[in-house]
C-alpha cells in the first residue's frame, strides 16, 4: 500500500462515518456508491471512448438509480441486460427503449411477453449464436407477426497454438459461420438480424498490471496485443461477409478495461461497460485507466475475540468466477486490516487482523470492496448514494424492487 493510498483510505473512512453518522438503525451490510466517483468514472469511462458512445452493461450495476444516472449523461446510450425479464422490466418503467440482452435467452415466458408485445419487441434485441435460439422464439408465438430483433455474438477469444483464450461463449469464431447463421435470419418470417457482438474478456476483463506479479503481467499485456489485432481482422471480415445480407445497426464491443481499445477498431460502432462505473477490486490493476473505487459496503464490529482481533457481522460475499484469492472481499477502510487465512469472509462473522482493529470499537463500521462489480448489490435492499461527508439519496437495489433476475 502506498502512502497516496493509505491517505486516502483514511480519507474515504472518516468520510463514510460522517456521512453515516447518527444512522445506527442502518441495517448491515450498509450498501454505499460515492457518486462524485461514479461520475468521474462516467466521464472517464466516456473519454476512452473517443466519439463512440458507451453502452451500460446493467449487470454490473442492478440499481435502476445508477443505470438512469449514467444514461443521463452525454456519451451513454441504451443498455447492454443480462436477462430478458431483466430487459422488459428497464422497458417497462422507461429507463431505456433501447436494450440489448448480452446472452441468450431461453426463458419461454419472457419470450411469450416479448413477442405479445409490438413496444418490448420494437425496444429489444435479444442475442443469438444458433438456430435452437429461434426456434425456442417461434414456439412460443402462434404469429410471427410482431418482428423480434435479433444480434449475433462472434466469438472473441485469441486462437493460438490450437489454444482457445478467452470467455467460452459463441461457437461462432469465422466470418463463414456467423453468414450462414445470417443468412438463416434473413430468410426466416418473423426476425430482424439487427446487430453484432463480440467481447474480448480476456482483454477487457483482466488486470495486466498487479503488483508482485511482473512476468505474468508482462505476459498478459502481450496476449491482449495479440487478441486486439486478431479479433480486429475477424470483426472487419465478419462485416464484410454481412454487408449484402443484413443492415446492422450496431458492432458491441469491449468492456470496462478495453474502452480505448476497443474504440480504435473501425468495426466496432460502441462500447460496453459497467464495472468501470463502480471500479470493483478487480479492476484494480490495469495499464490503460486508473480506477476510482466508488461502491463499499460497511459491516459493524459485534465482537473483540482478543485485542489483535476484530469480528464484524456477516460480509461474506465471495464474488463468481474461478475460485481464488481474488474472488474475496477487501477490508478497505480503514486501510491496514486483513482477512485471516483460516476463516477469510464469513456468511455470519468474519474476523479481522491488521493494526486497525485494535483501535476499533463494538459498534463500528468498516468499509468492503467487492471484488467484482454489480454481485454486491443483490445482498441488500437499498444503496446509500454519498457526495462528500452526505447521503444524498437512498435509492433500491433490483433485490430492493423485489425483483430477481438470474
Amino acid at each position: 500500500m502506498t502512502g497516496h493510498d493509505f491517505v486516502d483510505r483514511n480519507r474515504l473512512w472518516a468520510r463514510l462515518r460522517a456521512a453515516v453518522e447518527g444512522r445506527d438503525f442502518l441495517p448491515s451490510p450498509v450498501l454505499v456508491v460515492d457518486v462524485d466517483a461514479f461520475d468521474a468514472n462516467a466521464d472517464d469511462l466516456v473519454r476512452r471512448a473517443s466519439g463512440k458512445p458507451v453502452r451500460v452493461a446493467s449487470k454490473s450495476l442492478r440499481v435502476p438509480a445508477l443505470v438512469s444516472r449514467a444514461l443521463a449523461r452525454d456519451g451513454f446510450s441504451g443498455v447492454l441486460a443480462y436477462t430478458l425479464r431483466e430487459a422488459i422490466w428497464l422497458h417497462e418503467h422507461g429507463i431505456s427503449d433501447d436494450v440489448v440482452v448480452a446472452y441468450p435467452t431461453v426463458d419461454r415466458g419472457a419470450l411469450r411477453e416479448l413477442v405479445m408485445s409490438p413496444s418490448e419487441a420494437a425496444g429489444i434485441t435479444l442475442m443469438i449464436d444458433d438456430v435452437a435460439h429461434l426456434d425456442v422464439v417461434d414456439s412460443v408465438r402462434a404469429s410471427r407477426a410482431v418482428p423480434v430483433r435479433v444480434a449475433i455474438d462472434v466469438d472473441a477469444g485469441l486462437r493460438m497454438g490450437g489454444q482457445h483464450v478467452g470467455p467460452k461463449r459463441s461457437p461462432l469464431y469465422d466470418a463463414r459461420e456467423v453468414r450462414a447463421l445470417a443468412e438463416t435470419v434473413a430468410a426466416r418470417p418473423g426476425f430482424e438480424l439487427v446487430g453484432l457482438m463480440s467481447y474480448e474478456g480476456q482483454v477487457a476483463g483482466v488486470p495486466d498490471e498487479v503488483p508482485g506479479q511482473r512476468t505474468k503481467s508482462l505476459l498478459v499485456r502481450r496476449l491482449k496485443q495479440a487478441s486486439l489485432a486478431q479479433v480486429e481482422a475477424r470483426r472487419r471480415e465478419v462485416i464484410d461477409a454481412l454487408r449484402d445480407v443484413a443492415k446492422i445497426e450496431f458492432f458491441n464491443g469491449g468492456g470496462s478495461g478495453s474502452v480505448a481499445e476497443t474504440a480504435a477498431d473501425p468495426s466496432v460502432t460502441e462500447i460496453a461497460a459497467g464495472s468501470g462505473l463502480l471500479c470493483p477490486a478487480l479492476f484494480d490493476h490495469y495499464t490503460s485507466f486508473s480506477p476510482r473505487p466508488a461502491a463499499f459496503y460497511g459491516l459493524r464490529v459485534t465482537r473483540r475475540p482478543s485485542p489483535a482481533l476484530a469480528n464484524v457481522h456477516g460480509g461474506g460475499f465471495v464474488a463468481s468466477g474461478a475460485a481464488g484469492p481474488d474472488r474475496l472481499p477487501t477490508p478497505w477502510a480503514p486501510p491496514g486490516l486483513h482477512l485471516t487465512s483460516l476463516e477469510g469472509a464469513g456468511e455470519v462473522q468474519t474476523p479481522l487482523t491488521g493494526h486497525p482493529a485494535a483501535m476499533l470499537a463494538v459498534g463500528d463500521l468498516v468499509w468492503f470492496r467487492h471484488a467484482k462489480s454489480g454481485e454486491l448489490f443483490e445482498h441488500g435492499n437499498e444503496v446509500h448514494l454519498v457526495s462528500g461527508e452526505e447521503i444524498v439519496d437512498t435509492v433500491p437495489t433490483y433485490r430492493g424492487e423485489g425483483l430477481a433476475f438470474g
